[in-house]
């Protein structure tokens, strides 16, 4: 019988549940700040391993990046901790900091309760039926994912907790929501009272760490509550407040940033330790990088008026810097390369490039793997949409397409034309440069000729004007003498979309062939009504970059009853016979040279779309064709401007 009775009490000894007393266990509860309204990010989604673990208050789905999670069953740790799609929150790294200043047998566990916007009447049973009645909408499905009873889910899992370990804290971040209620801090102790009677807690043993407020350099939305927070302890004596001062915040004022929480966090860890014996240590936080801008970078001009960056300094670094306080990963991209933006701990991401080519570039930004505009940036009509863009400064040598004062300067209008030939509306959009003289009363009755001058793929009617300067290559080009007053037309080539495939051979184009009709038969005709023009083959030239001069080609040499002047630069030109192209046109070079007064190709050293072949095929045939390379660009819009510069000096001239 002794025998039996003794494996009975073994039995029982196996079946029951010790309480580990080496298990810390912390309630935390509160409104948003509590909650957490950070997105958590790397450092932070890391599990802090089996010694810091975490009772769910309610259920969690699973992931793709987690299994599903139960209310009431102990797990490791990693944020959200309050309720799914919650945020970071001051428990993460006040359990991380508990973890690296106690010994290693001690576990520590967290209990997380809280409410965006809660009043701590919803703490108080008393209190809780009435205050869900007068409950804001927004606040109900918070409540019910604890039954309406907030304060007694939170008792209810510290009960089942107390039988694994024993409860050593109560975390609170909790008073804007009642900012001058003189009496909150009477109700706090009310709250606390109520659990240390629920729970058989004993008070001297059992502190109460209220965090202080968002306070924004003093300028923080609840600022107000700070002293009544601070006052605390004057009525709850087993209270300590956790300063809050230089904690980081986000754009609202009201919530700290993921660098705030993770800084109150290590507080709330540290009064602890200090309170249970041992000396505090901090976990390892990566700290944000810290770009270094000199002193001597500017503000790009490409920047919107009032934005201090994008910047650019004297060996043509760009430095770029946006807030984005819910992103996880920022990425800028420019020049075929992109640059993760570092976060600055305050909501704010910088990246800084290599060295840049000077001259324009488009650029983009990248949140979370969504491309979008820089919002410091104008916008630019490039790839095939609106994008960021930025100038990286030339020297003098680039005054030729820099506005110049003491010099008569042109105008670009915009026009809308009717085209019945046009595949895309009937009504279309163009700009047109006018020279100075062009408005003079003394010039009333004077003609001029006319470039038609086509942009490349993806890009618009606009982006010769603004991306290339047409017009201060112009003006300048005139005001020297330089060139002969000419009107500069431009039109979107019907290629902003992108490339659709299809046949692209020289004279058998399908992507932008839709223009051709268009400008033969309603915009030369329109222009010509509408302006003081020369309108005979002499006075008529058209030039193109990219796949604008893949459009010269096409409609020039097929169409030498109507222009006598041709140019491309970096011309996306491909499939070129030179010998049977367009139906021979090149085939009889004396006929050709008598026709084409100046033919001009372009390209930069180190562009992907080289000219230089095709130039040495037609000089070895009799034509004649000049050519130059921009050194040290690509195929951007400096070579362009290059090469708009070195063309129009021979237009309209015999």
């Amino acid at each position: 019988m002794k025998k039996l009775l003794t494996l009975f009490f073994c039995l029982c000894a196996l079946g029951a549940h010790a309480q580990d007393p080496n298990f810390y266990i912390f309630l935390c509860f509160g409104q948003s700040n509590m909650e957490g309204a950070a997105r958590p990010e790397a450092q932070d989604l890391k599990s802090p391993g089996p010694r810091f673990l975490w009772m769910p208050a309610v259920d969690y789905p699973a992931t793709d990046k987690l299994p599903a999670r139960k209310m009431g069953e102990w797990t490791e740790a990693i944020p959200p901790l309050c309720r799914p799609n919650t945020g970071l929150t001051p428990a993460d790294w006040f359990g991380r900091t508990l973890v690296a200043s106690l010994p290693e047998n001690i576990k520590i566990g967290v209990i997380h309760v809280a409410i965006g916007g809660i009043d701590i009447k919803g703490f108080l049973p008393d209190s809780i039926s009435a205050y869900i009645k007068k409950a804001p909408g927004w606040m109900k499905g918070m409540l019910e994912a604890y039954n309406n009873n907030p304060y007694e889910r939170l008792v209810t899992l510290a009960k089942k907790a107390q039988k694994d370990g024993v409860i050593k804290g109560i975390l609170m971040h909790q008073g804007e929501t009642n900012t001058g209620d003189p009496k909150w801090a009477g109700m706090v102790k009310q709250v606390y009272d109520n659990l240390c009677s629920d729970l058989k807690l004993k008070p001297e043993d059992v502190n109460l760490y209220a965090g202080n407020i968002v306070q924004a350099g003093g300028k923080g939305v609840c600022i107000g509550c700070k002293k009544q927070i601070d006052e605390l302890p004057l009525t709850l004596h087993t209270s300590q407040v956790i300063s809050s001062d230089d904690c980081t915040n986000g754009p609202d004022r009201l919530h700290f940033d993921a660098a705030g929480y993770r800084e109150l966090g290590c507080r709330y860890g540290e009064a602890v330790a200090r309170f249970l014996g041992y000396e505090p240590k901090r976990p390892h936080i990566d700290m944000p990088k810290r770009i270094e801008v000199p002193a001597d970078a500017v503000t790009a001009e490409t920047a919107i008026p009032g934005n201090e960056f994008p910047k650019v300094d004297k060996e043509h670094r760009a430095y770029f810097r946006i807030q984005a306080p819910q992103a996880r990963k920022v990425v800028v991209d420019i020049c075929s390369k992109k640059y993760d933006m570092q976060p600055d701990g305050k909501g704010g991401f910088m990246a800084v490039t290599d060295p840049l080519p000077v001259g324009f570039h488009y650029y983009f930004m990248n949140i979370d793997g969504v491309n979008f505009i820089d919002p410091a940036s104008e916008t630019f009509f490039g790839c095939n949409r609106e994008s960021g863009g930025i100038e990286i400064p030339e020297g003098p040598e680039g005054d030729y397409y820099r506005p110049q004062q003491g010099i008569a300067h042109g105008q670009v209008r915009s026009i809308y034309y009717h085209s019945p030939n046009s595949k895309f509306g009937e009504w279309r959009h163009a700009l047109v440069y006018t020279p100075a003289e062009y408005e003079l009363a003394k010039n009333a009755k004077k003609r001029y000729p006319v470039l038609y001058l086509q942009h490349g793929m993806g890009e618009g009617e606009t982006s010769w004007a603004i991306q290339g300067k047409m017009q201060h290559i112009m003006d300048n080009a005139i005001a020297s003498g330089e060139a002969v007053p000419m009107l500069v037309v431009m039109e979107s080539g019907d290629i902003k979309q992108p490339f659709g495939g299809g046949n692209n051979q020289a004279g058998r184009s399908e992507y932008g062939a839709t223009f051709y009709p268009v400008l033969l038969n309603d915009l030369i005709p329109y222009i010509d009504a509408n302006f003081r023009t020369k309108s005979d083959r002499e006075n008529r030239a058209m030039a193109g970059l990219s796949w604008g001069g893949h459009q010269t080609f096409d409609v020039v040499l097929q169409n030498l009853d109507k222009f006598a002047w041709l140019g491309t630069f970096s011309g996306a030109i491909f499939g070129l016979d030179v010998k049977t192209a367009y139906n021979g046109v090149f085939a009889n070079a004396d006929e050709f040279n008598k026709k084409i007064h100046y033919m001009y190709m372009n390209w930069g050293s180190d562009d992907f779309i080289k000219s230089g072949d095709i130039v040495k095929q037609l000089r070895e045939l009799g034509i004649k064709v000049d050519s130059s390379e921009s050194a040290g660009t690509g195929h951007e819009f400096l070579t362009w401007r290059r090469g708009l510069h070195e063309f129009i000096p021979h237009l309209f001239k015999k």
